[in-house]
């Protein structure tokens, strides 16, 4: 304010829980399927190779050596993690991994279940 600069105001919409928890289970199916733990899933699969335009970038150390670097979900757009879904689901069915929709409960609701007592295996 003291520079007088203008300053723009805008809503961004984070994702919504019901994607998060969709999302989780997604990652869960993935997890079950390649004997994965669910960060591993998350990071490797799903942000690296399926949607890396939308989380990954890279920083340079002090030594010059490139790091990636991974943004959460929690800081995405609810429009990026739709994408990102999207992506995700498709990849899945291209390599043999089905992938129930949004709005099949009782399919979620098993998988679940599933995830729940795959837990101490999937490291979650």
């Amino acid at each position: 304010m003291d520079k007088g600069a203008v300053v723009e105001m805008t809503e961004k919409a984070f994702r919504t829980p019901n994607q998060n928890r969709y999302l989780h289970l997604l990652i869960g199916i993935v997890a079950m399927e390649t004997g994965n733990t669910l960060e591993d899933v998350k990071r490797e699969y799903f942000k690296k190779i399926v949607n890396p335009d939308i989380f990954l970038s890279w920083n340079t150390d002090v030594r010059g050596n490139g790091i990636a670097v991974y943004r959460s979900t929690a800081v995405v757009s609810k429009e990026e993690l739709s994408v990102a879904i999207d992506r995700f689901k498709r990849w899945g069915a291209e390599n043999g991994i089905y992938m129930p929709d949004a709005t099949d409960d009782s399919a979620l609701r098993e998988i679940e279940i599933q995830v729940g007592r795959n837990k101490a295996f999937l490291g979650g």
